[in-house]
């Protein structure tokens, strides 16, 4: 037996020695357990919640954040599937199944969504993907020497899933709980049988032959990406101890921490600490709103101007060719100014940072005080309507003193009307969702007017 196994065996005797754990500390560690396999599995994934942001979405279900909506949707749903595989895993009489596995694929991913990829000569493609059945279309990884390293085939796939079970149930009561989490962890890496979330998966699945077999879970740390995949990349030739012997590592810490846990000592790390003070941050900025500032006030004027209000421009762009003229203004507090859009982009006041000489549309806004902005598209001459031959998009900010208001309107229609506090702003994917909406609607009143 290697040294790492040892050391495992040795810290678990040592665990199971102790006395039971007080209520209080088991929540804490397993909260600890919860919180950091959630964002480290995700993360390495590419998920770019921060770990405080993890927290409280899924302690204080709080998503603020200029993060996309699906980000947060995945790590609510892969926290799911955590506390699914600890409820499997508690049930010793209940045999792991295919049927679970897929049921582990369909709630992560959710519903099926379509993804960039590449075809095996290169080219780029869309392609849909399905939650809760095997893939569809061969999946293949580029090795840093450049080769294309192809998983198994679709066809393989259902064979493949099928012997890997047999394997488990064969093998469950005769290899040490490490090696076995770890092969099959590997093994399952081996066919990839999803057409996504196939990284995620093993690394649940891994955990619940951990967590049946008494062993707290394990944490692969997204920082060390680098060296789980080299350890990956030894079992590819063949060489499967390197890979033991990571999770095996990874095992000792876990175990280190519940023994903490065990005695009643503090369990928190240095890194822990200052998540929590992020964290702390966080909340303090989400449960005492601030109130309206000159530089609160500048800071949403800078996000609209270069996030929102372009995005709307893009979408007026598509329309260019059937209007004879578009001209855009700018009002501060209802006082129209001559700034092109040009000038609002790349205004020196958008890239300043600190007072006392900051400007919005040439208002000193801490001279005088900001209650409105608005922006004003207009769309001249719809060629081919006989009547009302123009379009109006405007964008007002109302400035109030604990929150903004912004309103969107095509003509005299509202499109969205929304209320923030200072420090939040629309998400991404809610400005996507504008840009979709606004495109129709414009598209919906020309073809009336023409008719």
């Amino acid at each position: 037996m290697s040294y790492s196994l040892t050391k495992v065996d040795d810290l678990t005797a040592q665990l199971r020695s102790l006395a039971s754990i007080s209520t209080e500390n088991l929540k804490k560690l397993n909260k600890k357990f919860r919180m950091e396999f959630n964002y480290n599995s995700n993360h390495m994934e590419g998920n770019t919640l921060s770990y405080g942001e993890t927290e409280l979405l899924l302690m204080f279900d709080d998503t603020k954040g200029n993060h996309q909506f699906r980000e947060y949707e995945e790590m609510k749903a892969h926290d799911v599937a955590y506390q699914m595989i600890e409820t499997w895993a508690s049930a010793t009489e209940r045999p792991l199944t295919e049927q679970n596995v897929k049921e582990l694929n369909r709630i992560i991913l959710i519903r099926p969504f379509w993804k960039e990829e590449q075809t095996a000569d290169g080219q780029e493609t869309r392609r849909e993907i399905k939650v809760g059945n095997y893939k569809a279309y061969p999946n293949s990884v580029c090795l840093s020497n450049g080769e294309l390293f192809e998983y198994a085939s679709p066809t393989d796939t259902p064979i493949l899933m099928h012997e890997l079970m047999d394997w488990y149930r064969t093998e469950e009561d005769g290899l040490h709980p490490i090696t076995l989490a770890a092969m099959f962890h590997y093994k399952f890496v081996r066919i990839h049988p999803f057409d996504d979330g196939n990284g995620r998966i093993a690394r649940l699945l891994m955990n619940y032959v951990l967590l049946r077999n008494g062993l707290p879970p394990v944490i692969i740390k997204s920082e060390d990406k680098a060296g789980y995949l080299r350890a990956l990349h030894f079992a590819d030739i063949g060489d499967y101890e390197p890979f033991i012997a990571y999770i095996a590592d990874q095992a000792v810490w876990s175990l280190g921490i519940s023994i903490k846990a065990a005695k009643g000592e503090d369990i928190e790390e240095t890194s822990d600490l200052q998540k929590e003070i992020a964290l702390l941050n966080r909340r303090l900025t989400v449960e005492n709103k601030p109130s309206k500032h000159p530089i609160a006030v500048y800071e949403v004027f800078k996000w609209f101007s270069k996030e929102v209000w372009p995005a709307i421009q893009e979408s007026l762009e598509q329309f260019d060719s059937l209007f004879a003229e578009k001209k855009s203004y700018y009002y501060t507090n209802q006082v129209e100014e001559t700034y092109e859009k040009k000038n609002i982009l790349e205004s020196p006041l958008l890239r300043s940072t600190a007072p006392p000489k900051v400007k919005i549309f040439g208002l000193d806004i801490y001279k005088e005080e900001v209650c409105q902005i608005d922006w004003k598209t207009i769309l001249y001459g719809i060629k081919g309507a006989s009547a009302n031959p123009e379009i109006e998009i405007k964008a007002v900010i109302e400035f109030k003193t604990a929150h903004y208001e912004l309103n969107i309107k095509l003509d005299n229609n509202t499109i969205s009307n929304t209320s923030y506090h200072y420090n939040d702003r629309m998400l991404k994917s809610d400005i996507q969702k504008l840009q979709t909406s606004l495109t129709k609607q414009i598209l919906e009143e020309i073809k009336a007017r023409i008719q």
